[in-house]
């Protein structure tokens, strides 16, 4: 052996061991993950620019961490959205834009060589995993009807070391999940409700109150086992019905909330874009009954913001109360934080309430991720990211390998970056739609006889979606539709054009 070689191999590997301590510092391997979902949350926090919700603790975590002001998920449905999030694809099927799609795609399957979900691969990893909440689409991940007894069938069989959920006094999870105060639900009322409730009870006189009593028991646990774990939490709130106790009501008065400024179907938009509001129908009792053909009044529109609020902030003073235990247990210096909303909501915009929608408002909701201690420095991403990126970005940052090939990428690098550069596309799918969103444009295909079926907003100069501006834009339409096309399942191309 030649005299420089051993040198020339040391040299190699201190090299290599440096290069793995940059990309590694103030970060332990595998350290623990805290994934927090949040149902129906679109960026409507104090960190987001609202200057009205009272969020204190989202936004405290967010000003330690990086949020994101650009993150779109792929289907504005629950149980979709959270499939692409558990996968880390956009939607190849058409079961996958449907909130059956656990039902279908992994509920009572074998354990394969691929992965059921993110959290199954973490499992095979070595990491304890427990999911409390609504994670998946069913709310104690079980499959059964809203008006069913629960089954024994679960949805990601394979996925969870634990999944804990107390019903309390309304004894199963879909009746826990359209809850009311008495102990009552939507179901069991047969839909003789109204979709707001403020009542003078305590924290757990909700089912989010009970999910994170559940939470701080299974943080103690996992301290114990001294062995890496992912939980996941999965808040109820602010999903309908806008029910919180009422010392969150309290915390607004209602004459000073602003309601939308845009509450009217965009021009050169098919009223069909819009879409039904079949779940809002559901509250029968409802002050007004909202239609695409005229808004309901100021004074209503403030009453159920108000509720939404009032139902954010309860979750807020949940979170809050969650990240204190995990600080307290001594588990925040190696724990990994994820605070992501499934989706947004029309809050009377477009004259709309709720998601279900290829627009802005239904797309973009919350993303906050805050690695352990102070690994990076704290920072607002504008950049545009997709919820099928939180996979990679999971994975790179607890140095699993990646199980398949993913269509998201790791945020890592802007979280790590100093760059500000607003960069990326995010694309989204629903019914008959399949939407792009650019740092500067979203576009729309639909797949449906009603015209116009492409829509062209420029958020440069209409960040509301107020115009579609397709028709004076063919050549902007000719440049993204390739793009888009490319995007586009196989399943679209049968749908009645």
């Amino acid at each position: 052996m030649n005299s420089y070689q051993p040198i020339c191999i040391l040299g190699i590997v201190a090299f290599f061991l440096w290069n793995c301590s940059s990309i590694n510092k103030d970060k332990t391997i595998h350290p623990n993950v805290l994934f927090i979902a949040v149902d129906d949350l679109r960026p409507e926090l104090g960190i987001y620019g609202n200057k009205i919700v009272k969020t204190p603790h989202m936004d405290l975590l967010a000003k330690r961490g990086s949020y994101f002001t650009n993150h779109y998920v792929q289907v504005p449905t629950c149980g979709a959205s959270r499939y692409s999030l558990m996968t880390g694809l956009r939607p190849k099927k058409k079961i996958h834009i449907s909130n059956s799609v656990f039902y279908k795609e992994t509920a009572g399957q074998n354990e394969r060589d691929r992965p059921e979900s993110l959290v199954h691969h973490f499992k095979r990893n070595g990491y304890t995993t427990v999911g409390i909440g609504k994670l998946s689409h069913s709310v104690d991940g079980l499959v059964y009807g809203y008006n069913e007894s629960p089954s024994e069938v679960k949805e990601m069989p394979h996925s969870w070391d634990r999944f804990v959920f107390n019903a309390g006094k309304w004894k199963t999870g879909w009746n826990a999940f359209f809850a009311y105060a008495s102990g009552e639900n939507r179901q069991s009322l047969k839909n003789q409700v109204k979709p707001y409730e403020s009542a003078a009870v305590s924290d757990d006189g909700y089912p989010d109150g009970l999910i994170l009593n559940s939470a701080l028991e299974e943080l103690k646990k996992l301290k114990e086992k001294q062995k890496p774990f992912f939980l996941g939490v999965g808040f109820f709130k602010p999903h309908l019905p806008f029910n919180a106790p009422k010392k969150y009501w309290d915390l607004y008065d209602q004459n000073k909330i602003p309601i939308a400024s845009d509450p009217f179907v965009p021009e050169g938009v098919h009223p069909s874009s819009i879409g039904p509001m079949g779940e809002f129908y559901n509250y029968q009792l409802s002050d007004e009954k909202p239609s695409l053909e005229r808004k309901i009044s100021d004074d209503y529109a403030r009453k159920l913001i108000h509720g939404y609020y009032a139902s954010i902030s309860y979750v807020d003073h949940l979170v809050g109360k969650l990240l204190n235990e995990l600080k307290s247990l001594d588990l925040d210096q190696n724990t990994l934080i994820v605070l992501w909303g499934d989706h947004g909501w029309h809050l009377g915009n477009d004259l709309k309430w709720g998601k279900h929608s290829l627009f802005e408002r239904s797309l973009k909701s919350t993303l906050i991720i805050k690695p352990p201690g102070n690994a990076f420095k704290p920072k607002k991403i504008q950049s545009i990211v997709e919820t099928v990126d939180l996979y990679p970005t999971l994975l790179e940052y607890c140095s699993l390998i990646t199980p398949y090939p993913l269509d998201g990428k790791s945020l890592l690098p802007l979280i790590e970056s100093e760059s500000k550069r607003i960069e990326g596309m995010a694309f989204s799918y629903f019914k008959n739609g399949v939407s792009m969103r650019t740092p500067r444009y979203r576009m729309t295909k639909y797949y449906r006889e009603e015209k116009p079926d492409v829509e062209l907003f420029d958020h440069t100069l209409d960040p509301e979606e107020n115009k579609n501006i397709a028709d004076d834009n063919q050549e902007m339409v000719n440049e993204l539709m390739p793009i888009l096309n490319d995007a586009t399942p196989a399943f679209y191309y049968g749908l009645k054009k």
